[in-house]
């Protein structure tokens, strides 16, 4: 099996601990864990029809609906900033972090904002309610689709 190298992609800051930023670099944007979970549950709720990071309406959200207009987000805490959860701030390079998830969120609510003057519904699931309650997050996503 090849070996993954691991590469800083210079857009951060120097880190005072490369192991720090390799962790950190190793985050994925598409196919996470919380997403993976949800779509499980909801393929295992006979809940099928849905595209993944549909490219045809702003945000590209993690799942769409396109026949019934809902886009759902799954949004892990730490980087999006749960209002759920008490993340703190990275201790080195504060500044720069602090700039960084106000831009995350910002960005977030003009997807939601976008995708809501096309006439569709969005939601956003955060980790921690997966993790919390994941028949509650399915029966939220059923009730969208009605």
């Amino acid at each position: 099996m090849e070996e993954r190298r691991y590469s800083r992609d210079k857009r951060s800051p120097t880190p005072k601990n490369a192991k720090v930023s390799e962790v950190m670099s190793a985050n994925k944007a598409r196919n996470t864990t919380p997403e993976l979970v949800l779509r499980k549950a909801l393929w295992d709720k006979g809940i099928r029809g849905y595209r993944l990071h549909y490219k045809k309406i702003p945000g590209r959200p993690d799942i769409a609906f396109p026949g019934r207009k809902v886009a759902v987000f799954v949004n892990g805490c730490f980087w999006h900033r749960c209002p759920h959860c008490s993340h703190t701030l990275p201790k080195t390079n504060s500044a720069f972090w602090q700039e960084k998830f106000e831009k995350n969120v910002a960005r977030d609510a003009r997807k939601v904002a976008e995708l809501q003057a096309l006439g569709w519904q969005a939601l956003t699931i955060w980790e921690c309610k997966l993790k919390e309650d994941i028949h509650n997050v399915v029966i939220q996503v059923e009730e969208a689709l009605k």
